[in-house]
């Protein structure tokens, strides 16, 4: 049987990882070893961080709400404690968001909050 060597498909292969390894700086784009070493832990990292991704967002809504709650009087743990008990059910995200960009609204969602929440513990 004859010895198997560079053929289509070898360089089909060959050529998809190269492909993927374009605008890589010098070598890593050229050479198929170093390219397939820089794409694999170029994969790794793109795995890696789509999750990193999620807690660095939450991250940041957690820090932006907790300096909104503090202008506001609140620290962040009481803010989310009361919202959960005054039935405002807002994500971070929205919170952040209304905390950066409208803080008038924000105070509003805690003056509503505090309003629900101080009867019951009065």
């Amino acid at each position: 049987m004859p010895r198997a060597k560079g053929g289509p498909k070898t360089r089909q292969r060959r050529k998809a990882r190269l492909k993927m390894a374009k605008g890589y700086y010098g070598a890593k784009s050229k050479l198929f070893r170093t390219a397939t070493e820089a794409v694999d832990k170029s994969l790794l990292y793109a795995y890696r961080d789509r999750r990193n991704r999620k807690r660095a967002f939450r991250r940041l809504w957690i820090t932006r709400i907790s300096a909104a709650a503090k202008l506001n009087g609140l620290n962040y743990s009481r803010l989310m404690d009361g919202l959960k008990k005054a039935g405002i059910t807002l994500n971070r995200k929205i919170l952040a968001e209304i905390a950066a960009h409208d803080p008038a609204g924000f105070t509003q969602i805690v003056e509503k909050m505090q309003a629900r929440t101080e009867p019951a513990s009065a």
